[in-house]
This record gives C-alpha cells, sequence and structure tokens, in this order.
C-alpha cells in the first residue's frame, strides 16, 4: 500500500496524520507513505494498532515535520501535557521506519521538556533522520530501535529513555554547555541500553563542559564505541545526577574515542574504559538480540 502526501494539491494528501487515519483498521502489510518535501506543521501519532509503516521523505533538509508543545503546554484537558505527551512524533506501533527527513519540537530553549520523537515501540527504524530540538529531543521509550546515520541535536538529556537502541554512524549536536547527552533509564538486567558506533559529538560555538551522560534510573548502561568528539565534551565525561550510589549500578563505558573531548585519564573513576576484545561484542546483531535492520 503507498499513500503520498503532498502540498502540492491533487498529489494526495495534504496532512500526514490524515493520511495515516485513511489506512484501513483490517490493514495488516506494510505501509509507505511518500512524503514530498515541504514543512508539516503537525503533532503527529502512529497508533499502537498500525500495521509497519514507512515514512519516506526526499531529502532530511526539505521534508520537515514540526511541532511546538513542551511539558507545559495545556492539553484538551487544560491540564499540562508532561514531558511524555510533548512529542511531534509519537510511534507506538511495532515495525515503524522513518527515513529521508527532519522531526523538529520547535517549542525552543528555556521552555522545558519538548520531545520531538517519542519512540515506544520495538524495531522502529531511523534512517537518515535530523531529529531537532532542546531538552529531552529523542525519548527512546522501549523496545529494541536502530538509528543509522542520523543527526540529533540538544542541550539537556536530549537522548533518553529505557529502550535498547542502538546508534550507527550518527552526529550527535551539543547546543549549549554544561548540558548532558544522554539520560538513560535501562531497565536492570538489560545487556544494554544506548549503543552509539562510530559516531561523532559535535557542540556549537563556545559551546563546552557537556557531560555524555547521567542515570536517569539506577540501572543507565551507555557506550560509546569508535567515536569522535569535540572540545564541547567534558573531560569528565559522566556525571550522577547528584546520586552518588549510582554510581555502583551504571554501566557507563568507551572505546577508541578520539578527538579532543577524548580524555580517558579525566574520565570519572565509575566509568570504565573497554578492552578490544569487550568492545568487539558492541556489534548491531549482538546489541540487538539478533535483529539486523542495517541490512533492510
Amino acid at each position: 500500500m503507498l499513500i503520498t502526501v503532498s502540498k502540492n494539491p491533487g498529489e494526495g494528501y495534504s496532512s500526514l496524520q490524515e493520511a495515516l487515519d485513511s489506512i484501513p483498521p483490517q490493514q495488516k502489510q506494510a505501509v509507505t507513505i511518500r512524503i514530498k518535501p515541504g514543512i508539516y506543521e503537525e503533532k503527529i501519532t502512529i497508533v499502537r494498532e498500525a500495521p509497519p509503516i514507512l515514512l519516506l521523505g526526499e531529502d532530511p533538509h526539505s521534508t520537515v515535520i514540526t511541532w511546538n508543545d513542551n511539558a507545559h503546554t495545556l492539553g484538551a484537558d487544560g491540564e499540562p501535557l508532561g514531558t511524555f505527551r510533548s512529542g511531534t512524533l509519537n510511534v507506538f506501533a511495532e515495525g515503524f521506519t522513518a527515513e529521508n527527513l527532519t522531526i523538529r519540537n520547535a517549542s525552543g530553549p528555556g521552555t522545558g521538556q519538548a520531545v520531538a520523537a517519542f519512540v515506544d515501540a520495538g524495531q522502529a527504524v531511523f534512517r537518515r533522520v535530523r531529529m531537532l530540538g532542546d531538552q529531552d529531543t529523542l525519548y527512546t521509550g522501549q523496545g529494541k530501535q536502530y538509528y543509522n546515520d542520523c543527526y540529533i541535536e540538544g542541550d539537556v538529556d536530549y537522548i533518553f529513555g529505557a529502550a535498547t537502541a542502538l546508534f550507527d554512524g550518527c552526529h550527535l549536536h551539543n547546543k549549549r554547555s554544561r548540558g548532558y547527552i544522554t539520560a538513560a533509564s535501562t531497565p536492570e538486567g538489560a545487556a544494554f541500553g544506548y549503543v552509539f558506533l562510530n559516531c561523532r559529538i559535535t557542540g556549537g560555538e563556545g559551546v563546552s563542559e557537556v557531560y555524555l551522560g547521567r542515570p536517569w534510573r539506577p540501572y543507565a548502561h551507555v557506550a560509546f564505541i569508535r567515536t569522535v568528539m569535540d572540545g564541547s565534551v567534558t573531560g569528565e565525561g559522566w556525571h550522577n545526577w547528584g546520586q552518588p550510589d549510582r554510581e555502583q549500578t551504571s554501566r557507563y563505558e568507551e572505546y577508541g574515542s578520539s578527538g579532543p573531548g577524548a580524555c580517558p585519564e579525566s574520565r570519572a573513576a565509575w566509568s570504565r574504559q573497554l578492552t578490544a576484545e569487550e568492545a568487539a561484542e558492541y556489534r548491531v546483531l549482538t546489541v540487538l538480540d539478533g535483529w539486523h535492520p542495517e541490512g533492510y
């Protein structure tokens, strides 16, 4: 099933959410929604009952989905939305894929938690997707997720959540000083939380003292493998969120970091530098427990 969304009259649906809502309830086979270039100002929800869906843009810079809710925005019930309802794109269905587009929360800096993408389902794939925001840009709720060649920016905890998520060749961009890239809430007993393979980290002009992560929950797991880090990353690397007991349970790891922000000798004593043998286990197939989305 192929559906087209376009800003040009006569080329299909003008609204992405209308296109999604048009999918028949009995549809079980995969649906591709081709999104023509344009700025789509709408809040999008992929319901849990949806079939496998591919949102296919033509180019990540010209195909933009944007909205501006934040945690303090009042909902239809007159109550603040909170972080979990602030997302521009909200994915609750298994087997979701997005390619070649931008997902933006335009709430702006200093407005509080404002999610661009809330991904609360397994086997979700993002390829060549730009995620733009400030605080809490990407919320990885649950399941196993794969991000390839994506650009993700923010300032505080801008990648956060409980999912096992592998970031393959992604670009992370720090927008302000003294922020945090990750806030993992990895469940106790999970083999992997966030794994960054062959990524790079940059910062805006003058940005410094950014931490690689802090533990949202006690068993946070984050590993950076062969990541190029610029000078925006602080030498200490990791922060305990003011809770020293989490130093005993969190697993913060690196291997082969390079660039001005790679300072193994300065890293927090409770983090680890992996051996070559340990780092070799951080492969897509292993981290995602036999699922290999990079071959699709």
